[in-house]
């Protein structure tokens, strides 16, 4: 398993533009298992309105992380997105 954290930079949090970004490119990493955890909640990216259920705001430090046969390129992809889009 990878993983990182990252401290949400978004005025908005993960909104639904973001949080529907997010989901598509969680989706494109069949075999690896993608989730987005803040506090005790943990949820897999792909699952939109999960995301958006976590309620994150802008502050708010969220861990992502891959686990499966291609977590290696998820997780550098997942940061990649994090760091351009949140």
């Amino acid at each position: 398993m990878k993983e990182f954290n990252y401290t949400i930079q978004d005025d908005l949090g993960i909104h639904a533009r973001p949080a529907g970004m997010l989901a598509k490119e969680a989706k494109a990493f069949t075999g690896a298992v993608i989730t987005v955890t803040k506090g005790d909640k943990t949820v897999k990216a792909s699952q939109l309105m999960k995301l958006m259920g976590l309620g994150v705001k802008k502050g708010d430090t969220v861990t992502i992380a891959a686990e499966g046969e291609n977590e290696d390129a998820a997780i550098a992809a997942m940061e990649a997105f994090f760091k351009a889009n949140l």
